[in-house]
């Protein structure tokens, strides 16, 4: 697919209108379930994978972009999107494998991991499963880095949770969610930042089988007391692998805090933080986020895996070394932070 190169309008200027004829969905059936996904342009591999609730529509605005010089795929994840929502596995490790397969069916061996939110965390389970096939990894105001996550995750992991979001559906409800967040805006809080892309979420969901999904694949993460999944106690083993945490310094979702700490837990990493954005850097600010991919990719090489390396890091373990920053808490975070 060709793309015209565009001029450089002011930084977090929308990209153009993206027509559903520029990256069309498709499918393909794996394990006995229908997969959708986006696919454009030709080269080196991005992976692209979304968040909880969200599909892959929501990179709709970057792919022709990053199909100037790349292989770009985008999934829906099992259970979200046009892709089939069965009665199945929706934990981390699951989608993982879901990526490896999909990858595997389209003949890609490699790829630059680029995940948000809930996608971070399946890019990272991915690179400790399969850091042979993993060139670089982006990951976007991810989870697994703490426990703190917005209170709505945890109130839709309880029992009733479908009632409460078929409720959110109703004309009443909508109109009255819709007035709460043009106040939350209104009020420059965080969450009023974050609160129509959460917002939309939730139109996302026109049924049961998806509501179901939607809440099975937030169980396997969150519970009432928080976030339950955690990358830290494995992050050295991506030691060595090309990595950049983007974070949005209003992050009414995944505290910004979590950035720092997956920054000093992965030693060498790149941080950049969005200032004044949410839990959606990319769509704050597509322009700049385009402009740090491309950077990081130029700048980097593949990571350089084997068998070998893998094995002498996961017998020294994470204490070796300290990846984590546990017994240096005062340690200097290098940081660029734009304003």
């Amino acid at each position: 697919m060709t793309v015209t190169p565009m001029d450089r309008p002011p930084r977090a200027g929308r990209l153009r209108t993206v027509a559903d004829e520029d990256v069309e969905l498709r499918y393909h059936v794996v394990h006995g379930y229908r997969r959708a996904y986006r696919i454009a342009g030709s080269g080196p591999a991005l992976l692209l994978i979304h968040g909880i609730g969200a599909s892959s529509a929501t990179w709709a605005e970057l792919i022709p972009v990053l199909a100037r010089n790349h292989t770009v795929i985008a999934p829906d994840l099992l259970g979200h999107g046009a892709s089939d929502k069965p009665r199945a596995d929706y934990s981390v490790a699951a989608y993982a494998n879901g990526m490896r397969d999909l990858l595997g069916v389209l003949g890609i061996e490699r790829a630059t991991l680029i995940g948000h939110s809930l996608g971070g965390g399946v890019a990272m389970q991915f690179a400790y499963q399969f850091p042979e096939r993993t060139d670089r990894l982006v990951l976007v105001s991810t989870g697994g880095v703490g426990r703190e996550v917005n209170p709505a995750l945890r109130a839709v992991s309880l029992p009733g949770a479908d009632l409460m979001l078929s409720s959110l559906r109703l004309p009443t409800a909508r109109l009255q969610s819709r007035l709460i967040v043009r106040l939350l805006k209104l009020l420059d809080t965080d969450l009023g930042r974050d609160a129509p892309d959460l917002l939309n979420l939730v139109d996302a969901l026109p049924d049961a089988t998806a509501r179901s999904a939607f809440i099975r694949s937030l169980r396997a993460v969150v519970d009432w007391h928080g976030q339950v999944v955690t990358m830290l106690d494995r992050c050295y083993l991506v030691r060595g692998m090309p990595t950049m945490l983007v974070w949005g310094s209003r992050d009414s979702v995944v505290p910004v805090q979590h950035a720092h700490t997956a920054h000093l837990a992965m030693p060498g990493s790149r941080l950049e933080i969005f200032d004044g954005a949410g839990h959606f850097p990319f769509h704050t600010d597509p322009r700049r986020f385009l402009e740090l991919v491309e950077d990081f990719i130029a700048t980097t090489h593949p990571g350089d895996w084997s068998v070998e390396q893998w094995r002498e890091l996961l017998r020294s373990g994470r204490h070796g070394d300290d990846p984590a920053g546990e017994e240096h808490p005062h340690r200097e975070a290098s940081e660029r932070s734009a304003t």
